[in-house]
């Protein structure tokens, strides 16, 4: 958008009702200020970043536990009584008729006719001073199960694999919306200005269902969309200069660029334009920084036997190093993907006796190993991590029940994930399912819950970090979302919210009583 375009945009939305009502309470907001004690509002506001330096360190507008993300994504969505949910009761019932009232009338993706109750393949244990039930999966995670926050009642209204994943990720099921990483660079920028401030990292052979929208900028700047980088080969393709073309020459080039697109800037005004010179610029940057941070041949040996990592390989393992790696160096937000959780039984890569084994073996040592790295090097309290899948799986068998292959159909009732570090309380179970893990009974968790909390831990309130769009303001969690404090080791403040109690709330109403009819806004 021009600066011409703009201007007509602006006087356009100072002629709506809306805008007089928008701006009119914000005033009427700042005068009570003084009666409810909550500070400046103008200090709590956000503020756009400026786009010639969009990565540049921004405090957050409240307390914050976490500096920096790591989500680790498991694909096709791991199965949660293989793994967390130990159910005896449904494990009773293992090979009878799965009850009428749990599909009657229920949308499923592939499920037909009346399916087999399945218990957990598994057996399970309670491990740690916590006593939690866990699979015997997961024998090197089982150390650290002391450090997690498992999430057991997160919930979608999604069962299928691409839109729960966007839902997961951007918060909203449709393609075109911010990946959560790039809601917290923009918000927070990046404490290196010579890495991106939002990286990807891919294992498993395979992209996530929903592609790299995953990790794209939607109707945020492209800068802030997330880079993916390559634990094999060159970090990040094309990044390296062609033959014959020495930095010197590089160097030159950007410069020119730079000079070039600066005045396209002053001629035609386009923000975008300023992006593009900062975009340049990172790449140069990256050309050293990139190559040295994701060099994991620097790594000592007993930290290669402590991940299970090969330097050169593709792997879930390399990719967690990297991930630590990353955070060491001020990366703000990244993102991992492992794909082939997908465990329908279709086949024997597919079935939970065969392949979701394998998949277990490639994902837990690494997985304790993160946790133990960041925890020796000072990392861990201030980095949050996650990981879970898009949604969970059926309490009965998809397809017939044999010896040789089965599984389980995609369950968004009620799944379960785990955090760590960043503010999260350690050693607790948030949530009950029922005693098949097919509903939830008690505190559940859905989608936006779980990322109001974690831009929440970030010192970001949801509600204010918001992108004018298309005539409105758009946030992360849309119209929904409330922090989960039982998560919380601290219950902070939500930074810059305007706190009125009910009699002020009246006087205001009072004041101006129309202003709150908002049901006729233009």
């Amino acid at each position: 958008m021009n600066l011409f375009e703009q201007t007509v945009v602006t006087r356009l939305e100072q002629r709506t009702r809306r805008y007089f009502l928008k701006e009119s309470l914000n005033g009427l907001a700042g005068t009570l200020l003084g009666i409810g004690g909550s500070g400046a509002l103008a200090a709590t506001q956000f503020a756009k970043p400026d786009l010639a330096t969009p990565f540049a360190t921004r405090a957050p507008l409240g307390p914050a536990t976490a500096k920096r993300v790591i989500f680790i994504h498991l694909a096709g969505a791991p199965s949660q009584l293989e793994l967390f949910d130990y159910k005896p009761e449904l494990c009773k019932l293992d090979g009878q008729d799965c009850p009428s009232e749990f599909i009657e009338g229920k949308r499923f993706a592939f499920i037909r006719g009346v399916p087999k109750l399945l218990g957990s393949v598994y057996p399970f244990k309670q491990v740690g001073q916590s006593g939690t039930w866990l699979s015997d999966r997961l024998p090197y995670f089982e150390k650290v199960v002391d450090k997690v926050c498992f999430l057991r009642t997160m919930q979608t209204d999604q069962f299928n694999h691409a839109p729960a994943e966007l839902l997961l990720h951007t918060g909203n099921q449709n393609l075109g919306y911010a990946s959560m990483g790039c809601w917290a660079t923009y918000g927070l920028g990046n404490e290196n200005q010579n890495l991106p401030g939002f990286v990807v990292l891919l294992s498993g052979g395979a992209f996530p269902s929903a592609g790299k929208s995953l990790w794209g900028s939607g109707f945020l700047p492209a800068v802030y969309q997330g880079v993916q980088c390559r634990s094999q080969g060159e970090p990040v393709l094309f990044l390296t200069n062609p033959p014959g073309i020495s930095r010197t020459i590089r160097g030159q080039q950007i410069d020119a660029l730079r000079q070039i697109n600066q005045e396209t800037y002053e001629h035609f005004g386009d923000p975008q334009t300023v992006a593009r010179i900062s975009q340049y610029e990172m790449a140069y940057r990256m050309q050293i920084a990139a190559t040295d941070a994701v060099d994991i041949t620097q790594e000592p040996q007993h930290i290669h036997a402590l991940y299970g990592s090969q330097p050169g390989a593709e792997s879930f393992a390399n990719n967690c190093l990297l991930a630590r790696r990353l955070v060491e160096r001020g990366v703000r937000y990244v993102q991992l993907f492992d794909s082939g959780w997908d465990s329908h039984g279709a086949n024997a890569e597919e079935a939970l006796n065969k392949g979701f084994q394998n998949k277990c073996r490639d994902i837990d040592q690494a997985t304790a190993a993160l946790l133990i790295d960041l925890e020796q090097r000072g990392l861990l309290d201030e980095t949050l991590v996650i990981w879970g899948g898009e949604f969970g799986r059926t309490v009965y068998c998809q397809g017939p029940l044999s010896r040789e292959n089965y599984g389980r159909d995609h369950h968004p009732r009620c799944f379960t994930m785990w955090m760590a570090g960043g503010g999260i309380k350690p050693g607790i179970t948030y949530g009950e399912t029922d005693d098949y893990c097919y509903n939830i009974v008690r505190d559940s968790v859905p989608v936006h819950d779980c990322n109001a909390t974690i831009l929440h831990c970030l010192g970001i309130d949801h509600t204010r970090l918001t992108y004018r769009f298309q005539g409105r303001d758009f946030r992360l969690t849309d119209v929904h979302g409330e922090v989960v404090n039982g998560l919380l080791t601290h219950h902070l403040a939500r930074g810059g919210s305007v706190v009125l109690t009910s009699h002020q709330a009246l006087s205001l109403r009072g004041v101006a009583p129309a202003l709150f009819d908002l049901g006729s806004a233009a």
